[in-house]
């Protein structure tokens, strides 16, 4: 039992890391691009488009606590 602990901790902080809303938009990018892409739709640019939104929301949100308070 130790090891499927060990084992669902490992992925936990492997895909959820230290921010939860970037693996959530992720996850809605990926199902939005396999949605569309079921419906013959050629969305291949969505994915790197979200992925790049997310990085740079979280950089902003980064600066702005690293930043000293007036």
């Amino acid at each position: 039992m130790k090891y499927a602990v060990g084992f669902a901790r490992f992925w936990y902080d492997f895909v959820i890391g230290d921010d939860w809303q970037i693996a959530v938009c992720v996850v809605v990018a990926m199902g939005a691009v396999s949605v569309l892409a079921y419906d013959d739709v050629d969305a291949w640019w969505l994915l790197p488009l979200a992925v790049f939104a997310m990085l740079s929301l979280s950089l902003w949100r980064a600066s702005r606590r690293s930043q000293p308070k007036p």
